[in-house]
This record gives structure tokens, sequence and C-alpha cells, in this order.
């Protein structure tokens, strides 16, 4: 137990002195979460939109105007003209814009705002048909109120975002620990010193899985706490569902780098091939772009990389999306079951001396 103790705090000691590597466990996942907090927090949203109108005809403008008050929080900003209206678009003093010369609605866009235009487009066509309903005199028939399905409230995009992220810096985490750390010991030829030592490899490997585990344990606590705190999100964890998975995962993605660490020998070469395969899972598992969005053989693919399964898991713990239980244990224990599995492998790997 002592012996195993000291490794543990050599581990510790090795891990903090290696600058890039906490970078991307504890500083990357906080630049994402508040670069995209602060720059895309509103994504996908039309609550908040600002509105400019041009009208230009007295023709039933009341009844226009009727159909802006009931279009929900938007702010509607008025101009005299046309021009004014497009100069106020292109400098993004509003958001969309609408022009009424009495005979026909037009709404105008601004091309670069691809990520909000879809929700401008879906506020614009009930405006215009309350608008013909209004000028009919007739009054929209069905009231419409919005019911959460299931047991989840609705969460906005960057609700989803997060745990995505988290998920991601477990998956990096894990990666990196045996790809990038193992193999640099290993270069160095710290392991073939280790090897002549009554140390069993599995003790190594144990100091290593826990090192990261407080690691990522810490660092998945603290981006969440500051999406909490600076960004006002609401979560509903699930605390030992959360811990639990959590450490599978941490466990399972070490497993799948003992893949990576056999087969690339180099660490510049291990972290670099971690890094791209990180890297393309990040935009293929739906933690920024919606799957359903992809090609068909996008969401094929998507289906099959770890980290579109581990998003969803991490969501689930979280509050912010449903999955059923079953799904979510086969998720947890799988990636339990891969590190389990591959561990002894890396152990055989670890006792292998170096060539000269």
């Amino acid at each position: 137990m002592r012996g195993l103790s000291s490794l543990i705090a050599s581990e510790l000691k090795i891990t903090l002195r290696d600058r890039m590597g906490l970078f991307f466990t504890l500083i990357f996942p906080l630049i994402f979460i508040l670069i995209f907090g602060f720059l895309m927090g509103g994504f996908g949203g039309a609550d908040s939109a600002a509105l400019g109108t041009a009208l230009l005809s007295e023709r039933d403008i009341g009844s226009l105007q009727e159909a802006l008050k009931d279009a929900g929080a938007i702010e509607v900003v008025p101009f005299a003209t046309e021009e004014e209206l497009s100069d106020a678009l292109s400098k993004r003093k509003v958001d969309f814009g609408l022009i009424w010369d009495g005979e026909e609605l037009r709404f105008l866009y601004d091309p670069a705002r691809v990520e909000g235009n879809y929700a401008f487009q879906q506020l614009a066509r009930g405006i215009s048909a309350e608008f013909n309903l209004l000028r009919q005199g007739a009054v929209p028939p069905i009231g419409i109120r919005e019911i959460d399905a299931g047991g989840i409230e609705t969460k906005g995009w960057f609700n989803l975002v997060v745990p995505g992220i988290i998920a991601f810096s477990i998956l990096s985490a894990g990666l990196f620990a045996v790809s990038g750390h193992i193999t640099a010991m290993k270069e160095r030829r710290i392991l073939d010193r280790l090897i002549v030592t009554p140390m069993r490899p599995v003790s190594l490997l144990v100091a290593v899985a826990a090192v990261r585990l407080a690691i990522v344990y810490f660092s998945t606590l603290i981006t969440l706490g500051v999406s909490i705190l600076i960004f006002g999100l609401a979560f509903r964890v699930d605390w030992a569902g959360y811990f639990l998975f959590v450490g599978s995962a941490t466990i399972g993605t070490m497993g799948l780098g003992t893949i990576i660490a056999l087969l690339v020998r180099r660490p510049a070469s291990a972290s670099n091939l971690a890094n791209v395969l990180a890297m393309i899972m990040l935009f293929l598992s739906g933690i920024y772009f919606p799957i359903e969005v992809m090609p068909p053989f996008l969401r094929a693919l998507s289906q099959g990389l770890p980290l579109t399964h581990m998003a969803d898991a991490m969501r689930y713990v979280t509050g912010v999306t449903e999955m059923e239980p079953v799904r979510f244990w086969a998720i947890t224990l799988s990636l339990l079951g891969i590190g389990i599995v591959l561990f002894p492998i890396l152990s055989r790997y670890v006792v292998r001396p170096s060539r000269s």
C-alpha cells in the first residue's frame, strides 16, 4: 500500500509538471465554454431578436402592429425608409427586417447570420400568418401553448453543448493519459527503470488511473460550475450516475488510448493521432452540430463514435435530455468493460523493455 501511495504521489507530480496536458484537460474545456457561451449563447433562438420595420403604407397597419405585438418578446425598431432599414441590418443594429408597402410583406435577412436566420424565418412565418388572418377580420382559431414532452423541461442550445464539452474533456484526458503520457515515459526510459523494481506493472496503471480520475472529476465539476455561475444554465444532476459515468468513461477512454499507444510508439506521433481522432469525433458526435442535419452517411458514422454516446449519457445525468436507463447503463458498463479488457494489454506493453 505504501508503494502504491508513493507511485500516486510521483504520478501526481509528473502530471502537474505537464503543462500542455493540464491545459487540454483543465483549461481547454473552460475556454470552449467561455467562447461559445459569450459568442453563441443565444444560438437557435429568437426570443430577444430585434426586428427592424419600414412601414411604407398606412393600409392595414393596425393589423400588422397587432401581429407584431403578438409575435413574442421581440424588439420592434422602426425605420422611415427601406434604405435606412437595410443599412441598420448590414451594421447588425437589428437582427432581421420587415417592409410593408401596402401590397406585400417582405422580410430582410443578413446572409452572414447563418446560425440565427432559421429562427428568424420561423418567426416571420408566424407574423405573416397572423397578419393575413387579422386582415380578413379573423381571429387565430387555435391558441398555442408549449408543453414539454417527458419529465424534462425544454433546454436551450447551450445547455446541450456544455455536457458534450464535458464528455469531450473526459475523452481527451483518457486518450492522452496513455497515448501521450505513458508513451513519453517509455521513450524517456522511465518505464525501463521501473521494470527492474519489484513493482507490478498494474500498480503503475492504478496510479496513473487514480491521478487521471481525480483531475477529470475536478475538471468536469469546474466546467459545470462555470456554466452555471457565469451563464445561468440550469442542470438537474443525478450525482450518483454522474460520478459513476465519469469514472467509467475515463477508464474506458484510457483503454482506447492503449490502442493508439500500441500502434504509435513515439509520444509526439501518438499525441497527434489522439488529437486528430478527438477533433474528428468532436465535430461528428452532435456536440456543436445536430446529428439530424448531417448527411445519412455521417449520421451512420456518428453512431459508431464513442463520443456520441458519451455526450448523450452526460446530457442524461445532467438532466438535459432523457434516455432509457437501459441505454445509459449499456454505455457506462461498455466503457468500463473496454478499460478492464484493454488494461492488461497495456500492462504487457509497459513491462516490455525498449529496444536500444
